[in-house]
């Protein structure tokens, strides 16, 4: 089917991908609309069809006006490969000239008014007819293109279609679509690539599925998913790794949709199916056999603003004849911001980012479901539009955050320009005069965290008339002669106390100091809510690149260039002894002038001092590969010649900024504390103590992203930590080093560095590295910062420790038989001569290596040193070392900086590697 294509194209000269065909597809079939400047600008629309992309020229374009027909030339099949494509096709070849993805989506046929996005075969079998009759009708679900078109043969040439809309409610004849000019996969314009722009080669596709996301896994369907929830913060931010979204005024909903049916279940767990019946007939028109959403149901008041007054009048209906009066007066808008669940796949432990491009992809917007638009990065502008339109605020959200049902998290913060929480009603006071038939206030509480209701003051205002008549009838079937108060309210009007079941919101000025409501305003009753959420409300500092994290912040520490300068202008005192200002904590200094290198040739011997100010001017770097990471010191109080002592645990007391994790020792058969390094103080901190080595493990004790069908509780046993984040790494790590001696060394030492055993290790490397690509499995290489090489491949939290160290072990051996002459996994050390060593046993929970960037006892002072594969045989250890290394990570930056975003699924690896061997 694609010879045709093979023959027009010479894949040495061309980035075209070549063909592949028979390749496995599941679920919706892809649309793909490619903007073409070849010698003439035209759009290729492509619509796969039995392993390939069945394609038509269409010169001026898809038109969304339905009297417009549209000359559709039927062209060669292309691959599906093709539809990810966009570049340039160089002078001299087929269709020279640039190309973007300018729209691409999914599509179905429509030929008797059914969709059939969920049954593939059906669907392809009516296409086949459709083209052997000459007519198609088709519904596309693109990202620009939406709703039902037809693609109609003519009689003026064999290849002659044309392309119509069809008459539908997407259809409109004033939107020039073709004005929308940008990739809709890198964003890119015909100009930009024009201008000399590269298409960015980040993996992006637009044929994008639910098993294409990181941290995607198989799965069976949820019977229920608890919502996330977001953290209250101060004010508005912006911040590149931050995306915003507008805070509607609704109520919060998960849309279950399974095999033709739909359920719509509340932030409290209750099936609200029934009191949204036209929705719930929107909904569950989605073009999947399996699709969990997250989003917020909203009624518009007059002025077109989500309004929850408006939508309250619907809440409590659940007679039919009610419900579809409402129907009509009140219609309600579903707003969808996340995806979490999608034919077979979970989607929960996926970035974010990559939940919403998916969701953009499948989602099929109508008049009542709708996607939730979104800010990138410009937070303090998203803000201040949410206000100028009549929201109450916006959400911020992390964009490389998983979903983590039914917690309140750090990763998603609300802010709102009102200040207003949650409140339990656990009473209400007589009312006087007007209000002698009613009551006078309502008695407020909230959860402490000991689970007592705490009384919190009072609220009197904010009613109408029929808010009073209804709260009454509802608190007097509430009614107890018990005060559910932990403390009865020192109160000076007779009490009825009611059972705290009523969730109410109340705006106010500000808390008082002894914990009481500042002028308070009842806003809202709040059935959506479960009482036990009913707490006060936790406000966080807004995340920054420079602000200092705490254990709570969500970002991870680095300093500003001008707290950085500061610290290095300190350190030039000439004094044995500093106190160190940094991050609002003071870190004493002393014995800077310990000699902890020797001097080497004409270079002075290197001190404490040295190290404290390499710690400082690499901290932005190093202090991102630390976080989360156990870790294991190696103190050398007397410099590198002196004694040196290894410390995994720590008993004393503890500076207040140090983070520690206690886990279960398998070694010692108890709970230990191990240290970690968050922040800035506690790496200086660690200068300070004569660590020089930084050993970090493997794993983490974050879940993000990929970790939370883990276990955090890493304590009390053996079982506890196999179980938990700490027993299932990151990576794959590979540890080369050369048995190959200079000649210069004592007898009985091990090798030192010498350039003839480090090209060695490097050739090693480079094996290992063809390997690793055979297997579509990313590496990052370093220097060890002695006489060997360090790979580490990321991968999904999916497999422990063991089976890691049992893939490593077989990488191992495979190469060893490949090169037996070169490489040893020979545990004697004598049968190692000659040879590089290959230390699969690396792969251990507890067991580490030098971090990038930490320095090693080496007489040079070298650094571990993160290299680019292309330098690996330009450069030397010596290269890297605390002098040098600042001044390279100027030039080149963190070259691991998105290590964790490059992880592949291990378990898809050995899986493919076992068909084949099969």
């Amino acid at each position: 089917m694609l010879e045709k294509y093979r023959q027009k194209r010479d894949f040495a000269r061309t980035l075209e991908p070549p063909p592949r065909e028979g390749r496995l597809q599941q679920g919706p079939l892809i649309l793909v609309v490619q903007k073409h400047a070849a010698r003439r600008l035209h759009y290729d629309f492509r619509l796969e069809l039995d392993g390939v992309l069945k394609s038509w020229a269409v010169p001026k374009g898809p038109s969304l006006d339905p009297k417009e027909k549209r000359l559709a030339v039927m062209v060669e099949d292309h691959p599906l490969d093709y539809g990810s494509f966009e570049g340039v096709i160089p002078k001299g070849s087929y269709g020279a000239g640039e190309v973007i993805v300018w729209d691409s989506g999914i599509y179905s046929p429509d030929e008797d008014g059914r969709l059939y996005f969920h049954d593939r075969e059906q669907s392809q079998e009516q296409l086949r007819r459709g083209l052997a009759k000459g007519k198609l009708s088709l519904f596309l679900q693109g990202r620009k293109l939406v709703g039902s078109w037809a693609l109609v043969k003519t009689r003026r040439g064999e290849n002659d279609w044309l392309l119509i809309k069809h008459q539908d409610k997407y259809a409109n004849p004033d939107r020039d679509i073709l004005q929308e000019d940008r990739s809709v996969l890198s964003g890119l314009t015909i100009e930009d690539l024009k201008s000399g722009r590269t298409v960015p080669a980040d993996g992006s596709s637009a044929l994008l599925k639910a098993s294409d996301l990181p941290a995607s896994r198989r799965a069976p369907f949820p019977g229920t998913i608890s919502p996330m929830l977001a953290t209250l913060t101060s004010k508005p931010f912006s911040h590149p790794n931050w995306l915003f979204e507008p805070k509607l005024d609704g109520v919060r909903a998960i849309a279950l949709i399974q095999m033709g049916n739909v359920k719509l279940i509340s932030r409290r767990g209750l099936d609200a199916t029934h009191q949204y019946p036209a929705l719930a007939e929107e909904v569950v028109r989605q073009p999947a056999q399996q699709m969990i959403l997250d989003g917020e149901i909203v009624a518009m008041d007059e002025e077109g603003r989500p309004s929850f007054q408006v939508l309250q009048q619907r809440l409590n209906l659940t007679r039919k004849a009610d419900i579809d009066r409402a129907e009509a007066k009140i219609p309600v808008i579903y707003y969808v911001f996340d995806i979490l669940y999608l034919d077979g796949y979970d989607l929960r432990a996926s970035p974010l980012k990559e939940r919403k491009a998916l969701l953009e992809n499948v989602l099929l917007p109508s008049e009542r479901v709708r996607l939730l638009e979104h800010f990138e990065e410009q937070g303090e502008a998203a803000y201040q539009a949410a206000l100028d339109n009549g929201l109450e605020g916006i959400i911020a959200k992390r964009a490389d955050s998983a979903y983590e049902s039914g917690r309140r998290s750090l990763r998603w913060l609300k802010i709102k320009a009102t200040l207003s929480d949650d409140f339990i009603v656990g009473g209400y006071s007589q009312g006087l005069g007007s209000r002698a038939r009613t009551f006078g206030a309502l008695l407020l509480g909230q959860y402490d965290e000991e689970g007592r209701l705490i009384y919190v003051g009072h609220v009197g205002s904010g009613f109408d008339e029929r808010t009073l008549s209804d709260l009454l009838g509802r608190l007097d079937s509430l009614r107890t002669d018990r005060c559910p108060f932990a403390d009865k309210p020192p109160l000076k009007t007779k009490a009825t106390w009611v059972r705290p079941e009523l969730v109410v919101e109340v705006k106010f000025s500000q808390w008082t100091s002894d914990g009481r409501l500042r002028a308070p305003v009842f806003l809202r009753l709040r059935q959506d809510k479960p009482p036990e959420e009913a707490r006060r409300s936790q406000t966080v500092s807004v995340p920054s690149r420079h602000n200092p994290t705490s254990r709570n912040d969500p970002e991870p520490s680095t300093s500003s260039q001008t707290e950085i300068a500061s610290l290095l202008a300190q350190l030039e005192s000439s004094k044995e002894k500093v106190t160190l200002e940094v991050e609002g904590h003071r870190i004493p200094l002393n014995n800077l002038s310990k000699e902890f290198w020797p001097a080497l040739d004409s270079r002075p011997p290197l001190t404490k001092r040295d190290l404290i100010v390499y710690l400082v001017k690499v901290s932005p770097f190093l202090l991102p590969h630390l976080r989360d990471r156990p870790l294991t010191l190696t103190r050398y109080p007397d410099g590198i010649h002196g004694e040196r002592f290894y410390q995994k645990h720590w008993d004393n007391p503890l500076p207040k900024f140090v983070d520690t994790v206690r886990l279960f020792s398998e070694h010692n058969n108890e709970d230990q504390e191990y240290l970690i390094c968050n922040n800035l103080p506690t790496l200086l901190w660690l200068g300070q103590l004569a660590d020089l080595e930084l050993h970090t493990w493997y794993s983490r004790v974050s879940p993000e992203p990929d970790g939370h069908h883990l276990s955090t509780k890493f304590t009390a046993s053996l079982e506890n930590i196999d179980a938990s984040l700490l027993n299932y790494p990151d990576f794959i790590v590979f540890d080369l080093d050369p048995y190959i001696y200079s000649g210069r060394e004592k007898k009985g030492a091990e090798p030192e560095l010498n350039r003839k055993a480090f090209a060695k290790a490097c050739q090693v490397a480079f094996w290992l590295k063809e390997l690793l690509d055979s297997l579509s499995l990313v590496s990052f290489v370093k220097t060890s910062g002695r006489t060997g090489l360090h790979i580490y491949v990321p991968i999904l939290r999916h497999l422990n420790y063991d089976a890691v160290r049992s893939v490593s072990q077989t990488i191992g051996r495979f190469l060893m038989r490949e090169h037996p002459r070169e490489i040893t996994m020979e545990w004697t050390v004598q049968k190692r001569t000659g040879k590089v060593f290959f230390d699969h046993n690396q792969n251990a929970r507890g067991k580490t290596l030098a971090s990038v960037y930490s320095p090693r006892p080496t007489p040079e002072a070298l650094v571990s040193m993160p290299l680019r594969w292309d330098e690996l045989r330009e450069v030397y250890p010596t290269d890297f070392t605390i002098l040098t290394a600042p001044q390279r990570l100027a030039e080149v930056g963190d070259l691991w900086a998105d290590i964790l975003d490059a992880k592949r699924d291990l378990r898809d690896v050995l899986e493919r590697q076992g068909q084949q061997e099969g």
